[in-house]
């Protein structure tokens, strides 16, 4: 008899990516990354084991000496019938106190702002968000990206077919 294939659709995530915000690094120029923790209901984890979140919308909001993960969307587990989650609620993000106050200063002092660049599931199986402390880019900043990207493509296209 012939073993049946996973279904990957219903495979769990027990470490590595689960959503990433491509679009933070077209819109922002990244200064600084950090690792932080973040609060989670049973649900919200058993969610993203299944892979259904999104963090596309998603920044990071200082509030009463706290850090929370504001509009990050993580998709309701079908389930959990009466232990639902609210599926864009704000959740605490988990810091080093000393962490935290430099991110909050850099916000107040340089008009930057803190976006998520990535959820995952580290080594030990705990739910970590990549934070970056970011300033947005104007049009101009954006279309010079584009071209050095593309002018890299090409240089490298060119010495792959020369060689």
């Amino acid at each position: 008899m012939s073993k049946k294939k996973a279904d990957p659709k219903n495979q769990l995530i027990s470490h590595g990516t689960v959503a990433q915000n491509r679009k933070a690094r077209h819109n922002y120029t990244i200064e600084d990354t950090i690792e932080a923790g973040i609060a989670l209901m049973g649900t919200e984890v058993k969610s993203l084991r299944h892979g259904r979140a999104n963090i596309a919308e998603a920044f990071a909001q200082a509030q009463g000496g706290e850090l929370y993960l504001v509009n990050a969307y993580i998709a309701d587990y079908a389930p959990a019938r009466h232990f639902r989650h609210e599926e864009r609620r704000k959740r605490k993000l988990l810091l080093h106190r000393r962490e935290l106050n430099r991110l909050i200063a850099a916000v107040g002092k340089q008009g930057a702002t803190i976006v998520p660049l990535s959820l995952y599931f580290n080594n030990r199986g705990y739910a970590k968000v990549q934070l970056g402390l970011a300033k947005g880019k104007n049009v101009v900043d954006k279309r010079q990206t584009v071209k050095k990207r593309d002018w890299e493509r090409q240089k490298a296209r060119i010495m792959r077919d020369k060689g």
